[in-house]
């Protein structure tokens, strides 16, 4: 099962900085120009409405369909998560079509802030969506930075013990007579 960042709706208080933390954690420009609004790219979405918000990301489904419709072999399982291989990308959007939670992002980004890639294109499309920041030692950025610790890391082991929890106060609340 993949490792996957989970939000509680009743603890979020719409304040984006889960969004700041994320967009600092994949800078896009360099220097100054990192967090314009043109570089602002963060990878989940705090969706609000007249009565609650939550962060939304993806879920790294086990059978992603993002995955199995990317005609490039872009999008792979790795470390216990689904990434995408940007130097594979070509930005032809499927993901974003199959993607059931609307988390897939394909944007333009500009070429000097993708050095890997020399053409003469001014922008090169690139998918983007939650890759558990891999490369921080520290994990997701967006968790350490929520201020009332609605987001929470669930891997394997965590969901076990939230269904045995759950299972165990099913049983108690059960109510008592014949079958």
């Amino acid at each position: 099962m993949n490792r996957f960042v989970i939000a509680e709706p009743q603890l979020c208080i719409g304040c984006r900085t889960c969004e700041i933390a994320c967009a600092l954690a994949h800078p896009v420009g360099q220097g100054a120009d990192a967090l314009s609004p043109q570089n602002f790219r963060p990878r989940l979405t705090v969706i609000k409405s007249a009565r609650i918000s939550t962060p939304v990301l993806c879920r790294q489904c086990d059978d992603a369909p993002c995955l199995n419709a990317c005609p490039n072999g872009a999008i792979v399982y790795s470390h216990d998560s689904v990434q995408v291989l940007q130097e594979r990308c070509v930005g032809c959007k499927t993901c974003m079509l199959a993607c059931p939670y609307g988390v897939m992002q394909v944007v333009a980004l500009p070429e000097a802030a993708n050095p890997a890639v020399r053409s003469a294109r001014a922008a090169r499309a690139q998918a983007l969506k939650c890759d558990l920041c891999i490369d921080n030692p520290r994990g997701p950025a967006c968790i350490s930075a929520c201020p009332t610790k609605a987001l929470h890391l669930l891997d394997h082991d965590a969901m076990e013990a939230t269904a045995k929890a759950r299972r165990e106060q099913a049983a108690l609340d059960a109510p008592l007579g014949k079958f």
